[in-house]
């Protein structure tokens, strides 16, 4: 596992995160039933990744259910930031570079570092919507660069799956 580079008093510029929101739909009521992606091996999630994650799930979700017929939620903050040492390419770039000598690089995104069978993403839904999660929650992980797996956390003995 690498270790993450997170000490923001020694960046200068971090570039802000992509997720918008980390919990949506209705906040206040209590689900039955509980359905969460998992990655299934260990994995970095760029904030990019992972807010087209959100936004695959939220809007079928949302137009499946209702406005307030579920509650989405993100589990994993991108912490680790990512690092990169521009190379010039064109004409003259062989004087104006001084290749890998220096190469401590700058920040260009930012990362969640995830373990294997860490929860990523959870929808909270009614049990009659059990089915719309599953596919919401897939359509999410087909966003993702790692294999996931979808798990029933609260509420297995109200579904068949």
């Amino acid at each position: 596992m690498v270790r993450p580079y997170t000490r923001k008093d020694y960046i200068r510029k971090i570039p802000a995160s992509k997720i918008v929101q980390y919990d949506m739909g209705d906040l206040s009521t209590d689900f039955p039933l509980q359905v969460t992606l998992a990655v299934k091996e260990h994995a970095h999630l760029s904030h990019n990744s992972l807010e087209s994650a959100r936004i695959a799930a939220n809007r079928y979700l949302q137009r499946a259910t209702g406005r307030l017929g579920y509650r989405l939620k993100i589990r994993v903050y991108p912490h680790h930031i990512v690092r990169e040492n521009p190379m010039a390419t064109g004409a003259g770039a062989d004087r104006v570079q001084s290749g890998m000598r220096g190469a401590f690089g700058k920040a260009v995104s930012s990362e969640a570092l995830v373990r294997a069978n860490q929860k990523v993403i959870t929808a909270y839904v009614n049990v009659k919507d059990f089915e719309h999660a599953k596919i919401a929650l897939k359509r999410a992980s087909m966003k993702l660069p790692v294999s996931c797996k979808i798990e029933v956390d609260k509420g297995n003995d109200l579904v068949q799956y």
